[in-house]
């Protein structure tokens, strides 16, 4: 360890022990928090909180924009965005199969579509079905694509989903898929939070915003309507309403042949549901644990545990995915068929349904593998599923109610992604597109390695490094992690990691820490509320494993995380300073005071905890990085990026703390892009320029006299 190195670690055990001093004193004594000075920022749209937004963006982009590393890196990544050999991933809809794409002339994206013939021939022919750049600027709208909801099992109507700068929040219109044109007088609802299903060709089931108190706190429909062709919205009938301390009201439907299925989900919390099905007229609760997630297949209730659950005799274990009959579940007599029982480092992921079967999609070891179930007369026979098995495999069903079609993607960190096509009745999988190679992979090697956490669990985590630099101690890397609502970090193809990060000589860490879903619920329930603090011990071990076999130095060490995963590295950033070099945290939350008061936060404290609960506030106060910031000790270079429109993850979280961490001297750079929601941005360019400031930032820090030698 260098000098600044050992200052920079007593600085850290000094600090810290102030910290929890003084903070065991504060709560022994009852002492007032201190006044938030920064609440002003929380303002989205106030004059003096963009003014200050608009100050820091024009240092930022002036630093870097005269940085010849991040010009370089802007272009690359805007020519991989915009490159018209990415894989134009499909959805069949009636005898079309669509897809949305962006490019340089489309910034705001082509909904578009083709035939099968012509997707399989090397010069596709597109039809746009609709052009967002010309409808936003027609319409004066910044409009950001949010995807369609089909009428099943027609497929000539969708309501198509609109929102401006990219909130979560979005306009439904009807449109009219043979035509190619908006519904004159079809459906139309105002841009909210909330789900709509389609009930029949002239009715849906409609969660939304219906006014003053039908909105949980975290701004969810507490209210589901009948909503019929012809009428107002204020004349829907209402099906259903929730409690006001509920997270919310959510609406579905399924049309699976030969069983039909209306739902609705209240959901009291962000992991405990209660499911209502529409049985001869009226709405009837399944008798399942609430924390189970559910399906349908055929006259098949399809239930996933996350706790173990007791009955008809059996003890099903959590992680099981079982078929419950749908008339024995509904006469409060469920009769489980074990469809997968978990193991110790195996999980399911997902399952998709197609026409005559069940497809698992497994993790062993944080690898995939595929099973296929199909049902007989005397129970489910299983079937084995060939594919690669190198990194993820991405099973999509093509029609499920009509056909066992599939789509297949696989992919991992080094090897180009490939889109696949099948069918389980039969015949070859034919391969339609590959991705090419973009970024130099030659003389990278990817291996997978454990780290051992503080209680002594072993946490698994892929590297990628150059194989020449086995153990010169230099090697610059960056870890990236999420860790949070059992949530899977899967190996997949990163171009422009490889491009900003791998290719200029960097390793790269993909860090699989309690709280993600890796290894099924267990992996996520033993890094909730009070045990939050092992996630940040489980990615510490994978600093420390990194450096203590001689890969690098902690002068060398990125980290990268975004939403959660900007909760993750923001929180490493105050409690582990000593352990990092640079550290990007993206769209995330900060302030766990307040992170329940502002927009979605609310639906996440069965993740975090309750801040208003003292006892659970003396646990979120350790690590909530606003408050656990220490301004005397020695912090790592922080970049923090955000999004005006955001309106899942407040961008007061990212504000403030940079203001905080700005007025205590140390170095922070900041930028908020106008709009992107979430997702941060909502267009190539955006998209390019959030990562140009990433990689160059990184770069900067931690290639290029990293620890100031």
């Amino acid at each position: 360890m260098n000098s600044r190195g050992r200052t920079r670690c007593f600085l850290y055990l000094l600090s810290g022990c102030l910290l929890v001093g003084a903070a065991s004193a504060m709560m022994a004594a009852g002492a007032p928090e201190p006044e938030d000075t920064r609440l002003w920022l929380e303002e989205i749209d106030g004059e003096e909180a963009l003014a200050w937004v608009e100050a820091r963006n024009r240092t930022t982009l002036g630093d870097f924009g005269a940085d010849p590393v991040y010009r370089a890196l802007f272009e690359r990544f805007l020519s991989i965005y915009q490159s018209d050999r990415r894989i134009p991933y499909v959805r069949r809809i009636g005898d079309h199969y669509y897809n949305f794409w962006q490019d340089e002339q489309n910034p705001r994206g082509v909904w578009r579509r083709t035939t099968l013939a012509s997707y399989r021939s090397e010069t596709t022919e597109w039809e746009t079905v609709i052009d967002i750049d010309a409808l936003g600027k027609e319409e004066g709208e910044n409009w950001v694509w949010k995807g369609v909801i089909v009428l099943e099992p027609d497929r000539d109507r969708c309501l198509v989903g609109l929102s401006r700068g990219g909130a979560d929040a979005r306009v439904l219109r009807e449109f009219d898929l043979p035509g190619g044109r908006f519904v004159e007088d079809g459906f139309v609802l105002e841009a909210a939070r909330g789900s709509v299903a389609w009930r029949d060709r002239d009715s849906l089931y409609v969660a939304w915003d219906f006014g003053p108190g039908t909105l949980s706190s975290s701004g969810y429909p507490l209210i589901v309507k009948r909503w019929e062709r012809g009428t107002s919205l204020a004349e829907a009938e209402t099906m259903m309403k929730a409690r006001e301390t509920d997270l919310g009201l959510f609406a579905a439907t399924s049309r699976h042949p030969g069983f039909p299925v209306d739902l609705i989900v209240r959901a009291s919390g962000f992991f405990t549901n209660q499911y209502h099905l529409l049985e001869e007229g009226s709405w009837q609760a399944l008798p399942l644990p609430e924390d189970a997630s559910v399906g349908f297949f055929r006259d098949r209730v399809l239930v996933q545990l996350r706790s173990d659950w007791e009955t008809a005799g059996l003890r099903l274990a959590a992680g099981s995915l079982v078929a419950v009959p749908r008339e024995g579940l509904l006469a409060g007599r469920p009769e489980p068929e074990l469809l997968y029982q978990p193991g110790e480092r195996h999980s399911l992921e997902r399952y998709a349904v197609t026409k005559n079967a069940i497809v698992l999609t497994l993790q062993d070891n944080v690898r995939n593998r595929i099973e296929v179930l199909h049902q007989e007369a005397n129970g489910w026979r299983r079937e084995a599923f060939t594919a690669a098995g190198l990194g993820t495999l991405r099973f999509t069903a093509e029609d499920s109610d009509r056909s066992d079609a599939y789509f297949l993607t696989e992919t991992d960190l080094l090897t180009p992604t490939t889109y696949s096509r099948g069918d389980l009745a039969g015949g070859q999988r034919e391969r339609l597109r590959a991705l090419p190679e973009f970024f130099d992979r030659s003389g990278l090697v990817v291996t997978q390695e454990q780290a051992t956490s503080a209680d002594g669990t072993m946490i698994p985590y892929f590297l990628v490094r150059p194989e020449e630099r086995a153990k010169d101690g230099e090697l610059p890397v960056l870890i990236y992690g999420y860790g949070g609502f059992e949530i899977s970090l899967l190996p997949r193809y990163m171009a422009t990691v490889g491009a900003g990060w791998l290719e200029v000589g960097g390793g790269f860490v993909l860090a699989n820490i309690r709280g993600g879903g890796e290894f099924g619920p267990g992996w996520h329930q033993a890094a909730r509320r009070e045990n939050r603090y092992r996630q940040f011990e489980d990615f510490a071990a994978v600093a420390e494993h990194l450096t203590g076999r001689g890969l690098t130095r902690p002068e060398r060490i990125g980290i990268m995380g975004g939403s959660q995963g900007g909760l993750l590295v923001g929180a490493l950033y105050v409690l582990r300073p000593e352990l990092f070099g640079a550290v990007v945290s993206q769209v995330p939350l900060l302030d766990m005071r307040r992170y329940h008061r502002l927009l979605a936060g609310a639906s996440w404290m069965e993740e975090y905890g309750d801040p208003d609960d003292p006892a659970d506030w003396a646990f979120l106060r350790r690590y909530s990085p606003y408050h656990a910031f220490r301004p005397d000790a020695a912090h790592p270079p922080l970049l923090l990026t955000t999004s005006t429109r955001d309106d899942r993850v407040h961008p007061g979280h990212a504000r403030k703390m940079a203001a905080l961490v700005e007025e205590a001297g140390q170095p922070v750079y900041y930028y908020e892009n106008t709009e992107g929601g979430h997702a941060g941005a909502s267009d190539p360019r955006q998209q390019a320029r959030m990562q140009a400031l990433a990689y160059a930032f990184l770069q900067r820090h931690l290639m290029t006299g990293a620890g100031g030698e």
